[in-house]
């Protein structure tokens, strides 16, 4: 039999390279820097400026254009991000900028106020604007393994037109038109963060002075909390149904009971109990206007809120 295949050879064009959004970044610090390298590792061209110079020249090496002032950077892009120091460092860099046409997203930390003001701000001048809250630390930005994010509200029309672009560096989280929603979630959660430091800190310094191995005693620490994390769930229900004494397993006239020992362990220890007392002095307020059989739930209402809406 004769063989009468034969080897066809075709020259196939290589496939076209689909298009990246250009944007333009302002501030060039550790986080900055990081989302640079993020989108320019994309294939996104990217325009920086830092008002120190030689921070936003160290990128041109990555591939970024460097401007020489925040008015030419903003003019390169119609997507600006500004990542800058604080509110009055943003209201600085753009002083003088057009941002007619422009779509402005501010990652930049700062209030709910200074969000809402920012969006008015950015209106005024003829621009969409997104405010951003990053759950992240540099070192996140760029890996989707780590789990960082940010949280953006704002301007639906610019989130959904740049979606794609801004999940580049860190997931994304839409939280509404309200343009101080980013920040009040991003301020939430590190609140609820520190009050977990606190917690974390007044641990270890309760096992300082024994014979107890920290790392033997962080495991311990990270499961505890991890459990007890869970109970965020059962505090949203009681808050949304306004029943504080919803199926309650730890009563708060038991807990204020209880936090006599650990004041008195604190005070054997040798540990001030200063990161514990303002929460327990909270405690003692509820329990004295009579909810001891509720949750500790309905202690939101001493911080100024009423099932979750602020008091008129």
């Amino acid at each position: 039999m004769t063989d009468t295949t034969t080897d066809t050879i075709t020259d196939k064009a290589p496939a076209p390279r689909i298009p990246r959004t250009p944007l333009t970044v302002l501030g060039t610090g550790a986080m900055g820097t990081a989302l640079v390298r993020a989108w320019l590792a994309a294939g996104h061209p990217v325009t920086v400026w830092n008002r120190t110079p030689a921070r936003a020249e160290a990128l041109a090496a990555d591939g970024a254009t460097v401007a020489a002032s925040a008015a030419e950077a903003v003019a390169a892009s119609r997507l600006v991000i500004a990542c800058l120091l604080d509110d009055a460092s943003v209201g600085e860099a753009l002083d003088g900028a057009d941002l007619s046409g422009r779509d402005l997203v501010n990652l930049t930390t700062g209030t709910p106020a200074q969000g809402r003001a920012r969006a008015a701000w950015a209106k005024e001048r003829g621009a969409r604007f997104l405010d951003g809250g990053i759950m992240a630390v540099p070192p996140m930005i760029g890996d989707a393994g780590t789990g960082g994010y940010v949280f953006y509200s704002g301007s639906p029309a610019l989130f959904e037109e740049h979606r794609d672009t801004l999940a580049v560096p860190a997931g994304t989280r839409y939280v509404g038109e309200d343009a101080g929603f980013a920040a009040l979630h991003d301020v939430a959660l590190l609140s609820a963060m520190s009050g977990m430091f606190a917690g974390i800190t007044h641990a270890f310094a309760l096992i300082g002075p024994e014979d107890i191995a920290p790392k033997d005693f962080a495991p311990l620490l990270v499961s505890w909390l991890a459990a007890m994390t869970g109970s965020a769930h059962l505090a949203a229900d009681q808050l949304e149904s306004g029943d504080y004494g919803k199926d309650v397993v730890s009563n708060l006239a038991m807990q204020v009971a209880g936090n006599a020992t650990l004041l008195r362990t604190a005070e054997e220890q040798g540990v001030s109990p200063e990161l514990l007392t303002p929460y327990m002095a909270l405690m003692e307020r509820w329990l004295a206007e009579g909810h001891g059989e509720e949750d500790t739930t309905g202690m939101v209402e001493l911080l100024g809120l009423r099932r979750g809406k602020k008091e008129s």
